[in-house]
């Protein structure tokens, strides 16, 4: 009875996913593992319970790591070029590495006080492959009918499947976890956070106009 049926995505929220050539991320993840695991030793036991090993945030100021901080910033760049940012420029606010051993998985989160967020895998395995993201509009689940079948359209959660040599970059904001290590491996990521470097100064500035005013002169 409809001429046309049209579905329009208002406010979509994207992530996106970048591949590197075979070329670059194999010998990429090879130091990258190698680096991570020298730096780190001996690591500390972990305790009881859902824990993984967290090196400090400061990898991006890591000489070893400049390939890898190149690629987070070239991704980032197009990323904010594609959704038309206006930006003087950006930085990495913190740069860490993940060292989940089997049984691990993280809750959900998000990463305050930044713009983007992002995750490089440099050992991943079927088991340990996925990143899930949540419904980030909570009244979504007032009313929860029952589905015939979970599509983009009813779905609180998506599972994204991830392999190494995969980038995924996400709006800070976006809540996401990571599912339960059923490898018999390390699951190895390097996560980051990106904010603009002139926030303070300009961003953060009212993006109106009012009366001009001007300084009284002393009496």
């Amino acid at each position: 009875m409809f001429e046309r049926v049209t579905v329009h995505p208002f406010f979509p929220t994207y992530v996106w996913v970048h591949d590197l050539k075979p070329e670059i991320y194999q010998p990429l993840n090879q130091r990258l593992l190698k680096d991570i695991d020298e730096m780190t030793a001996p690591r500390p036991p972990l305790p009881p319970g859902n824990h993984s090993w967290q090196t400090e945030q400061r990898l991006h100021e890591i000489e070893e790591f400049d390939q890898l901080t190149g690629i987070i910033n070239g991704a980032c760049k197009g990323v904010l070029d594609q959704i038309e940012i206006a930006n003087d420029s950006f930085i990495i606010t913190g740069c860490w590495a993940n060292m989940s051993p089997p049984g691990v998985f993280h809750i959900a989160h998000t990463h305050p006080n930044n713009f983007l967020s992002g995750v490089y895998y440099a050992q991943v395995q079927e088991g340990a492959d996925s990143i899930s993201f949540h419904e980030p509009r909570t009244q979504q689940d007032i009313i929860s009918p029952t589905t015939t079948r979970l599509n983009k359209y009813n779905s609180l959660v998506h599972q994204l499947k991830v392999k190494p040599g995969r980038l995924v970059i996400f709006p800070s904001w976006f809540v996401h976890s990571v599912g339960r290590n059923e490898s018999d491996r390390l699951r190895v990521s390097v996560s980051f956070n990106m904010m603009f470097s002139s926030y303070a100064e300009k961003i953060s500035q009212p993006k109106w106009s009012g009366i001009p005013v001007r300084r009284r002169s002393s009496p």
